[in-house]
């Protein structure tokens, strides 16, 4: 496949402008220039969980394979209900869960049945045993219009059909999907090759955990949440630790990840006055655009491919602050590595709920801001910024359970007025 150059997909773009970018366009760019990973392998559906399905997975059975009962009860035929009429049916026998009744039921009769029992022939229809009364070995009376016809049974193929898609390509599967491939009896899937994704931080004052923390120096803390969302995604890693900003590591540590992985995620290094090394070694290695997103926090951001050794890699170089890490993380770069994965993942959901003080934004830009999502008296949703906002307050982040999204366009935000609010909840 030959590789799009970032030049092209940005030359179709009127309003394009590297240094006063909208959220939306980055996440335009950053869509049309990326490919799936195109490499298949096939597993166990036990190891199958959060793969991304490289395939349809047709239903080679009718589920359910036959009719059967909703209800422990009576299989009747509908045909005898009479409105407004009791009626008291004779067993004849009974159909067992993986045990059908070997007969057909005439006019009159009626079958005690288990849930999940086949219904037999004739039947079309199955009143529930505690709605029954006087009960015996042979007979059973139903009072009027607790039943109708068609009640209580579970159609042949109702769940799934033979021969249609059970699964789609590019779904990640859950552990439902691994009961549904075992209810078909599908004991392996294909699934896309895990994407591996190589991340490093860049900065002469960065110490590693354990490491002493000299004067002016602070721990490394992207990594370890870099480390967290990618896992979340089900990534293969390679962490590369920290590298100083010297021309000849950062190059050693670009190609080294290039080489080896799909994609490659850097921390730092590319804002306006950092030192201009990694900006230096992102450009020489390959075809990359640096942006300043109309975002808070995050603004700086670097995008492309960088090669090395005959292999490429995407390159997502990242803010060094850390919440701003996350959250170009989370709304720039995880979409992107499920495209890369061959996934078809949905928008992340947005709720509604009142702000509990009043906010300033300016319009022109997209803010995401640290909440608490809670419950009003009612039982309506409300939320409240976690305090500070500062791009350097992980802290904040810790404590949040969601994030408000002040969209581009927006300005202030009056007390209880309504706002955008993403739930962490299955997202961090």
């Amino acid at each position: 496949m030959t590789e799009t150059a970032l030049s092209d997909v940005v030359s179709c773009l009127s309003d394009y402008d590297p240094n006063a970018l909208p959220v939306a366009l980055a996440q335009q760019i950053i869509r049309s220039f990326i490919q799936p990973v195109n490499a298949i392998e096939k597993v166990t559906i036990r190891a199958a969980l959060d793969r991304v399905l490289a395939a349809d997975i047709v239903s080679p059975i009718n589920v359910p394979a036959h009719d059967n009962s909703a209800m422990d009860g009576y299989a009747l035929r509908g045909g005898d209900l009479v409105a407004d009429t009791a009626l008291t049916l004779r067993i004849i026998g009974t159909a067992y869960a993986g045990r059908a009744f070997d007969g057909a039921v005439g006019n009159g009769e009626c079958v005690r049945i288990m849930t999940g029992g086949v219904m037999p022939d004739g039947c079309d229809t199955v009143v529930p045993q505690e709605f029954t009364q006087d009960a015996s070995d042979a007979s059973v009376t139903l009072p009027a219009g607790v039943v109708r016809a068609g009640d209580n049974r579970r159609l042949k193929g109702e769940d799934l059909t033979a021969g249609r898609a059970a699964l789609q390509k590019g779904k990640i599967l859950r552990p439902a999907d691994l009961g549904l491939l075992a209810s078909l009896g599908i004991a392996e899937a294909p699934v896309q090759r895990r994407l591996r994704v190589a991340f490093f931080s860049t900065g002469d004052e960065l110490r590693s955990v354990g490491e002493p923390l000299d004067a002016g120096c602070v721990y490394d803390s992207n990594r370890y949440t870099l480390y967290g969302m990618l896992t979340r995604l089900g990534c293969d890693l390679i962490d590369m630790g920290v590298v100083g900003d010297e021309p000849a590591a950062l190059e050693t540590a670009f190609r080294s990840a290039c080489e080896n992985a799909d994609a490659v995620i850097t921390s730092g290094g590319v804002s306006v006055g950092a030192a201009d090394y990694t900006k230096q070694m992102m450009a020489q290695l390959g075809d990359v655009a640096f942006w300043t997103i109309g975002m808070r926090p995050g603004r700086p951001m670097a995008f492309g491919r960088i090669n090395s050794g005959g292999r490429s890699a995407i390159l997502f170089g990242l803010p060094g602050n850390p919440v701003a890490v996350m959250v170009t993380f989370y709304f720039l770069v995880r979409d992107a590595l499920l495209h890369m994965m061959g996934a078809s993942p949905a928008p992340l959901p947005l709720l509604r709920a009142s702000s509990q003080a009043a906010i300033r934004k300016k319009p022109g830009r997209t803010e995401y801001q640290r909440g608490i999502l809670s419950t009003d008296a009612s039982g309506q949703p409300q939320v409240r910024i976690t305090g500070s906002q500062g791009s350097g307050i992980l802290r904040s982040m810790s404590e949040a359970n969601c994030m408000v999204v002040l969209h581009h366009g927006q300005g202030n935000v009056a007390a209880g007025a309504p706002v955008d609010v993403m739930p962490f909840e299955g997202l961090l």
